[in-house]
């Protein structure tokens, strides 16, 4: 009788290891992204826990101050999930603010009838940079860009000056609080708010969010797949720009004014927000949970720099900059393995 012993089946040496599996996740960014901010609030709590740090308004004050920026961010993030790029976001906030304080101030048309026509201007503007985008093949940086400068320009056709607003209808939103917990929350930071909380909807739960990210992922594909490339193409940018005013909205509410250089280069903190966030900036991976959590990094920065009294507020761009070479850096690594 003769036995058989068999020997134990080597290990495939195909099969991906635990590191790459890790690597390879496409929710590694956002959890990257939510860790830092972890860290970040705790070492604040740890230095400045003399100084009120620890109040829950600090923290609240993170989605007030930063509400216009969010729902950049958010608008921001639909657009380079498609594999695109927006940079008149900062000038249609510019010009939102102008437009909107100009009609309020000016012409003393009622805020309730400015607010849906500030939305339209934004809303068709993104429209025509998408319709250019999709209709005549040209490249979204350049087409963007000629919005930047556009919607900057008409803001100085409006006005060269700042325009305040002592319009008590602005007065008494801009300063309408929410109670939450041991705090408020500003109008701002309510609809910032819900707005994340639609584009966390539609990019998951929709047929149009499924589209964005198999445009974003492979164009080709998705023409193959039989998607409605085009409208969807210049939907993103409608959205992109309908966010944009609403931001610029938020912004007017916040300062109160309308400037030619409000919001200046912000569609670069928006683009940062959105890539430190997780999203890769060549399209179709990336969650706008992880937005949030850039924005809110972003905020916190400013939080810990004006809390240490010592630093310059330069050190923010200097913070951001490191912030996005390092997530770049994260996405090159996590692109390179999923193809392997």
């Amino acid at each position: 009788m003769t036995t058989t012993t068999h020997k134990p089946a080597a290990p495939d040496s195909r099969a991906p290891s635990r590191t790459a599996r890790v690597l390879a996740d496409r929710r590694l960014p956002v959890l990257v992204t939510a860790g830092l901010f972890l860290i970040m609030y705790a070492i604040g709590l740890s230095r400045y826990q003399n100084y009120g740090f620890a109040e829950t308004q600090v923290f609240l004050n993170l989605f007030i101050d930063n509400s216009y920026l969010l729902v950049a961010a958010v608008g921001a993030t639909f657009v380079i999930l498609s594999g695109g790029i927006d940079l008149s976001v900062g000038s249609v906030i510019g010009f939102t603010t102008m437009f909107t304080a100009w009609l309020v101030e000016k012409q003393g048309l009622p805020l309730v009838l400015v607010i849906p026509m500030a939305l339209a201007v934004g809303a068709f503007g993104g429209y025509l940079m998408g319709y250019v985008i999709q209709n005549f093949e040209i490249q979204p940086f350049i087409v963007t860009l000629a919005g930047l400068f556009l919607f900057r320009g008409l803001c100085l056709v409006i006005s060269k000056e700042s325009i305040s607003i002592t319009d008590s209808s602005v007065s008494s939103m801009a300063q309408a609080q929410v109670s939450v917990g041991g705090g408020f929350l500003s109008v701002g930071a309510i609809v910032s708010l819900v707005v994340l909380a639609a584009a966390f909807y539609v990019l998951h739960y929709t047929r149009f969010g499924r589209r964005v990210y198999a445009i974003g992922g492979n164009e080709q594909s998705a023409l193959l797949m039989g998607l409605p490339q085009g409208g969807t193409k210049i939907a993103v940018y409608t959205m992109s720009g309908f966010c944009s005013a609403l931001a610029g909205l938020l912004f007017t509410l916040y300062i109160q004014s309308g400037d030619p250089l409000h919001a200046t280069g912000l569609e670069l903190d928006a683009i940062a927000a959105v890539v430190i966030g997780g999203t890769l900036l060549t399209g179709g991976s990336g969650y706008v949970v992880g937005t949030l959590f850039g924005v809110l990094v972003l905020g916190l920065i400013k939080s810990l720099i004006q809390f240490e009294g010592t630093l310059s507020s330069w050190w923010t761009k200097i913070a951001t900059g490191v912030l996005l070479c390092a997530f770049i850096l994260i996405q090159r690594t996590m692109t390179s393995r999923r193809r392997t």
